[in-house]
């Protein structure tokens, strides 16, 4: 028998011990995870057919629904991709450069990042990347890079000398065969591209500018030398970011929801 001395708690035969609320994750979601995993270490060899839905749904003892759920999501993450037809299903691929812009270009989204924040960001990246674009760039690179100047000289509208100075930009990147660098750079400038069409800041002599900067830059890259290109880089994206925050101040630029 309880004693008097007992709590009254325990004499009313309630326990004084409380659970949090749990969470049980999604059957959709386990399935992902597990397939995620095993495609990021390597299991799962990019290229080849997961098991057909069919054969997924009697391995794992899940309803068809949630096996394609599962599927949906991964195609969504980049480590696979769905192809219809007889000879269809889901392929692994590993993530790409493509999926990490993709990632990143939401957080920008969808944080709202102001385009000083993406500037500081691109002075602090731009530099070494044109270092390694010298060190690591082959002749198929250095003809990408005169390409995009060369479009960036002979454009006939805003629109095309945005696009080809993203082209050079992204190039740069690609030069260095950095991938995490390059993945970044395709996610800042689209957002930069929306920022900077702004006719009240690029006119013929920022165009002529750029041509002349990127040509400097080109050479150091295809030198070799490391210090000039990253010197020259420096110079350029420092120069542009200054110049398109007095714009931005004048006119309220900001970037699109």
């Amino acid at each position: 028998m309880p004693t008097a001395e007992e709590p009254a708690k325990e004499r009313s035969g309630r326990s004084t011990i409380q659970l949090a609320p749990m969470s049980v994750p999604k059957a959709s979601d386990v399935l992902a995870d597990e397939l995620r995993e095993r495609i990021l270490s390597g299991e799962f060899v990019e290229g080849t057919p997961l098991p057909p839905e069919r054969e997924l749904v009697v391995q794992t003892n899940m309803s068809r629904t949630t096996v394609r759920e599962a599927l949906r999501i991964l195609e969504v993450q980049g480590l696979v991709r769905i192809k219809a037809g007889r000879a269809g299903g889901a392929f692994v691929q590993r993530p790409g450069e493509e999926s990490m812009a993709r990632s990143v270009g939401l957080l920008i989204r969808g944080r709202q990042i102001r385009l000083k924040a993406l500037l500081e960001t691109r002075e602090g990246l731009e530099p070494f990347s044109a270092k390694l674009a010298a060190r690591n760039r082959t002749e198929e690179d250095l003809a990408v890079l005169e390409a995009a100047n060369q479009r960036i000289k002979d454009a006939p509208d805003l629109a095309s000398f945005l696009q080809a100075n993203i082209d050079w930009h992204v190039g740069v990147a690609q030069a260095g065969h950095n991938e995490l660098m390059t993945g970044l750079m395709m996610a800042l400038s689209p957002a930069i591209y929306e920022a900077t069409e702004n006719e009240q800041f690029i006119d013929d002599e920022v165009m002529e500018t750029t041509f002349k900067a990127h040509q400097s830059i080109n050479r150091a890259i295809r030198d070799g030398d490391g210090p000039a290109a990253m010197r020259r880089m420096d110079r350029h994206v420092h120069v542009y970011a200054e110049e398109l925050l007095k714009v931005e101040v004048r006119t309220d630029i900001t970037l699109p929801d």
